[in-house]
């Protein structure tokens, strides 16, 4: 219960998704090309960190219609930052990441000494994922079959 002046909390991960905003790459490049640096994209990225079923989720998100993409983000519990899904952390991520790292502190410090800001146990609070525009759009400057 808050007090009669306090505000709902809003949910992050209820963001509503939008296209990317248009970019351009370094030089034009063909649609086989992009489709290349996505497949390395989407082979490589799992191995960065976080839950393989989180990229899964990610990638189909990025395939899919605006609709069938928030589905997919609200299904899956991904904490959507960035609307065009540049920027997102799984269901453990960025709320309770910043609870986290306050009680991480308390208890690291009381364990450890001061000189140690966090153990690395204490760290699994969620984690992020980064998409580049490549994966969620073509770029300006693609070269299209004539």
């Amino acid at each position: 219960m808050g007090c009669a002046g306090s505000t709902p909390k809003v949910d992050e991960s209820s963001k509503n998704l939008r296209k990317p905003k248009p970019w351009k790459h370094t030089q034009p490049i063909t649609p086989a090309q992009l489709k290349q640096m996505r497949d390395e994209f989407w082979d490589t990225a799992p191995h960065y960190g976080g839950q393989k079923e989180i990229w899964d989720a990610l990638r189909a998100a990025t395939d899919a219609d605006l609709t069938l993409a928030q589905t997919i983000v609200d299904s899956a519990g991904i904490i959507v930052s960035n609307p065009d899904l540049t920027l997102c952390y799984d269901e453990r991520g960025e709320s309770e990441l910043l609870f986290s790292l306050s009680q991480v502190s308390l208890f690291c410090s009381a364990v450890f000494s001061l000189e140690t800001n966090f153990c690395g146990d204490c760290m699994d609070a969620g984690a992020k994922y980064e998409l580049p525009n490549y994966v969620l759009s073509e770029p300006t400057n693609l070269i299209r079959d004539g």
